[in-house]
């Protein structure tokens, strides 16, 4: 299974889904793209299998992804104090990857349903999710 995470800013959420992605799914291919390099560093620590740096690298791994995951700012052009351009947030939506994306009012987005939820208790749930994925992919289900 190949799995992109993408984050931008700090990389904390992106960081944390790697950390959790490589505990439930050891055997997982986890491709960490940052919006810049302090983003990809904290990913590539975290334990990410292969990582890259700014827009193209999000197109390009986004067309080969089964999974992408991270933060609710990545389908959204300009989030994360603008790091997320147009071609970024297209590639991530119009990827036929499934796509678990983690909310966060940080992206001036609200998701309804998620207030009070601590973002560890988010992060847990888009790991289990993401689980459930490779799960129902590996046993032919789709």
């Amino acid at each position: 299974m190949n799995i992109l995470i993408l984050d931008g800013q700090g990389g904390g959420v992106g960081r944390a889904l790697v950390e959790g992605v490589r505990q439930a799914l050891p055997d997982a291919h986890i491709v960490a793209v940052g919006a810049n390099a302090m983003a990809t560093a904290a990913m590539l620590r975290a334990g990410a299998d292969a990582a890259a740096t700014g827009e193209n690298p999000v197109i390009v791994c986004a067309k080969d992804a089964d999974v992408i995951a991270g933060p609710i700012g990545i389908v959204l052009k300009d989030a994360m104090l603008g790091e997320i351009t147009g071609a970024m947030a297209a590639a991530v939506a119009e990827s036929p990857a499934q796509r678990v994306l983690v909310p966060s009012a940080k992206c001036s987005t609200t998701v309804a349903g998620t207030r009070g939820q601590s973002l560890q208790a988010l992060i847990e749930s888009a790991v289990n999710a993401i689980a459930e994925i490779a799960e129902q992919q590996s046993s032919g289900k789709q």
